[in-house]
């Protein structure tokens, strides 16, 4: 199958001080770069990462970025930027997870 038409589901959970992140970020960038779809969803402490300019290249790069809202609500960050982020729930990472060719989860 073409890369460029290919979805790839990314699922971060882990803070910014793991190694995960950078583990994201590669692959991440490594796909964007062969044209692939990128879904990044970011959960639990994961959406501290959210600010991290290499999340936010990400965004810039046409990956499309989710937060789970509820995992903000809990460690207090503020929904903001609606037009580079899209704050959902755990229906959204579902469909995710069903509509990716490939899902990775770094926890």
């Amino acid at each position: 199958m073409d890369p460029a038409k290919r979805k790839l589901g990314l699922m971060l959970s882990t803070s910014p001080d793991h190694a995960n992140l950078d583990t994201a970020v590669r692959i991440s960038r490594a796909a964007l770069e062969r044209g692939v779809d990128l879904y990044l969803y970011l959960i639990d402490d994961g959406v501290l990462t959210v600010d991290r300019p290499e999340i936010r290249d990400l965004a810039e790069r046409g990956a499309k970025l989710f937060v789970c809202a509820y995992a903000c609500q809990k460690r207090g960050i503020p929904l903001s930027e609606p037009d580079r982020l899209n704050y959902c729930g755990l229906v959204v990472l579902t469909d995710l997870i069903n509509g990716s060719d490939r899902f990775l989860a770094l926890n």
